[in-house]
């Protein structure tokens, strides 16, 4: 089982959408695959059209008094599960620092998973927190969009600094574009510069597009209402790429 954490320090970069549809494609490839929708907004949740509920609430779930296959939902896709967000997650931060081991609890809580499931996504909420820490230790990868302006370079370098000062040397990040939008010329000039300097940046980038946007109209993945469009064939590139280095 490997678990790959989608996760920001800035918001609004297009790392829900970015696990919806590489989950989706990661099931339609045969993985029994997991998302875990640790964002008290619950978008996944949203998009995968299950209610954001989870009875007891973050308190019971960290406490143990309930077990997370209990609590998994399936989705319209064969494959694809979702254990669903809850609004009380807003208070996960609070509810970790109460436990001993606080950053290794969310790891306790899905290694009994292993034989159920490929690969868990987790869709986590743009911060840095105690519930971030727990989701780099229990991550085997980070993957961490970004958008190619001024502003998202920066919270990557934070990242990589914060990986790099609390001694998680074994966690890789694996950085991806995002929203690009090759018609810019900064969006062109950032990219390659920063590829150039930085090789664990992946190849391919995401596009800003508008199939995309309209995930929360369709309330699904992109590969559950589009056969083929620039952005479908960009997820799948992007699977590969991240399937490649995962397995190094």
């Amino acid at each position: 089982m490997k678990v790959l954490a989608f996760y920001s320090i800035k918001g609004g970069v297009g790392k829900t959408a970015s696990t919806v549809n590489l989950a989706f494609i990661a099931a339609r490839s045969g993985f029994r695959t997991l998302v875990w929708d640790l964002d008290p907004q619950a978008a996944s949740s949203y998009y995968f059209r299950i209610k954001p509920k989870v009875k007891g609430g973050s308190k019971q779930l960290i406490a143990g008094k309930r077990e997370l296959d209990d609590l998994i939902k399936a989705t319209d896709f064969e494959n694809l599960d979702l254990l669903p967000a809850d609004f009380s997650f807003r208070n996960l931060d609070l509810v970790l620092d109460d436990k001993k081991k606080p950053t290794r609890q969310l790891k306790k809580l899905l290694i009994p998973l292993a034989a159920d499931y490929d690969f868990i996504f987790l869709d986590c909420p743009p911060n840095i927190s105690l519930l971030s820490e727990a989701v780099f230790a229990a991550a085997d990868a980070l993957l961490s969009p970004i958008i190619p302006t001024t502003l998202s370079l920066r919270t990557l370098e934070q990242l990589k600094k914060f990986i790099e000062n609390h001694d998680l040397a074994m966690l890789q990040l694996i950085p991806f574009f995002s929203m690009a939008d090759r018609r810019k010329k900064m969006h062109r000039d950032i990219m390659d510069t920063l590829q150039a300097q930085h090789p664990e940046v992946l190849t391919t980038a995401i596009p800003y597009a508008s199939d995309i946007e309209q995930m929360g109209l369709a309330r699904m993945p992109l590969g559950g209402y589009i056969t083929k469009s620039r952005s479908t064939l960009a997820y799948n590139e992007l699977w590969r790429e991240i399937l490649a280095r995962i397995s190094k």
